[in-house]
């Protein structure tokens, strides 16, 4: 790795080997060559004067690229697809004179692109299911876990280990939902010409739309896609990037929660994210259990709904039937996005398979809080026992003030129960009154909501994925 010039930390440190090849040069570049076998294909097919040979000897030199002779060409040319044009011919003579014949360059260079993002969109939805697969386990095993939840982070009412997990899971199926929609309803541009009229096709088949049709969908067919779109300017329409950056800012917002509430958690000492035996902290403090992954979701959350803008700006400046000022913001916007989604993912496998739960520390502050929660319990049971409601409701008001002022401005212990037991209006004792305190008493259906939830849903979606986008493990240690 040269040391002297920048590398994107994207590939050095966070995406996936997978991920990194999908958008690689040698990717991107075979996947030109392919769209001009399969343009020159169809020619063939309707007519034209393509060969057999020509065909094959194109076929022969996919993935034979020659970079430097294309850097070279591109200098001279200051156009890169002319410049793969001439590689591409220089490689396979014979065929040289009808490489690109009628098309223009987004012919290779959008469909290209479409091409990849699908098979990206797909890679990134078989991560998500692993994800979901993972919490699930966890949401299941903790589905009954009592623990305190929050609202605006101030003590609230009592929910579940599991259930809070469902809440993550959920986000997640909502994310799948967005990559299915988007990967199914991509269509390649085809081959539309200089301003999307296809003139260029009209000279070369004497005017015949049924064969430029014809051409398309055969074109479509060999790249693995059902159609093409039914009308572009020189570009297929950027709101069609702009679309899938959305989808994947919508992971990355999920991720972002996800991690969010593990640092919230981790604060509490309730949950913590996988921490190795030789792992470190901090340099400076040896004690510290830094949330480290899950701060480096947020980092690159944060990035990736950022860089979502890009393709609503770039789409909204679309002059006419096309101006070029969307090329070089597509080159870094959409390949980074997918980068970043895939690491993000990595990282949110990688602490689902591994958190922490420390239920004592869960029951402590559950104990904590609880008696304040449990107070319209034992005002209900003390009615029953034939007291005014009315007085009890003041007296427990009191009471219940004048404990949570000695934990706050004292740093007492909670000792609510024991004052309404000292108190002969109250009528309850001491055993009677935490009898009432049970927490699973406070949790509502929310168990329930687990295993309706796990049973429902997220098993439909489980069970419908493929074998390999759920069993296999993130190919990435993360780092900081």
């Amino acid at each position: 790795m040269p040391t002297d010039i920048y590398e994107s930390p994207l590939a050095s440190r966070y995406a996936s080997g997978e991920m990194l090849r999908l958008f690689s040069a040698d990717k991107k570049f075979s996947t030109w060559r392919r769209l001009w076998v399969a343009l020159a294909r169809a020619q063939r097919e309707l007519g034209l004067g393509v060969t057999e040979s020509q065909i094959a000897r194109m076929e022969e030199h996919i993935h034979d690229i020659d970079y430097e002779y294309a850097a070279k060409m591109e200098r001279e040319l200051r156009h890169d697809v002319m410049a793969h044009v001439y590689a591409f011919g220089r490689a396979c003579p014979a065929a040289m004179p009808i490489i690109h014949l009628g098309a223009t360059s987004c012919y290779v260079g959008d469909n290209a692109d479409i091409i990849i993002m699908r098979e990206g969109l797909e890679l990134l939805r078989a991560k998500l299911l692993r994800v979901v697969r993972r919490l699930a386990e966890f949401a299941e095993t903790y589905k009954a876990l009592p623990t305190l939840g929050f609202t605006h982070f101030q003590p609230a009412q009592l929910t579940t280990v599991g259930k809070r997990a469902c809440l993550w899971i959920y986000d997640l199926l909502l994310d799948h939902g967005e990559l299915r929609v988007r990967a199914d309803s991509l269509r390649l541009l085809g081959s539309k010409g200089a301003t999307g009229t296809q003139a260029s096709f009209m000279e070369l088949f004497d005017g015949d739309h049924g064969k430029i049709k014809r051409m398309e969908e055969l074109i479509a067919a060999e790249m693995g896609f059902d159609g093409v779109v039914p009308v572009s300017g020189q570009t297929y329409s950027r709101k069609i990037d702009s679309a899938v950056l959305g989808a994947l800012s919508g992971i990355a917002q999920s991720a972002g929660k996800f991690a969010t509430d593990m640092r919230l958690l981790c604060h509490l000492k309730e949950c913590e994210e996988p921490f190795e035996t030789g792992q470190i902290g901090s340099s400076a403090m040896p004690y510290k259990r830094n949330p480290m992954r899950c701060e480096r979701i947020c980092s690159l959350a944060r990035y990736v709904i950022a860089d979502a803008q890009n393709g609503a700006m770039t789409s909204y400046n679309q002059w006419l039937e096309r101006t070029l000022d969307d090329s070089a913001n597509r080159r870094i916007a959409i390949p980074e996005a997918f980068l970043a989604v895939d690491a993000i993912l990595n990282l949110y496998l990688n602490v689902a398979s591994g958190i922490k739960v420390y239920p004592e520390v869960i029951r402590r502050r559950i104990g904590e809080e609880l008696p304040f929660m449990a107070t319209e319990n034992i005002m209900m049971r003390a009615v029953r026992r034939g007291g005014d409601r009315q007085a009890l409701h003041e007296a427990i008001r009191v009471h219940s003030m004048a404990a949570g002022a000695a934990v706050k401005e004292r740093g007492c212990p909670n000792d609510l129960t024991a004052r309404l037991a000292a108190d002969p209006m109250i009528g309850l004792t001491e055993t009677e009154i935490e009898a009432e305190l049970d927490p699973r008493k406070f949790i509502g259906r929310a168990d329930r909501q687990v295993e309706e939830f796990l049973r429902g849903e997220v098993a439909e979606l489980l069970a419908s994925a493929p074998p390999d986008a759920t069993d296999a493990t993130d190919e990435t240690a993360p780092r900081v």
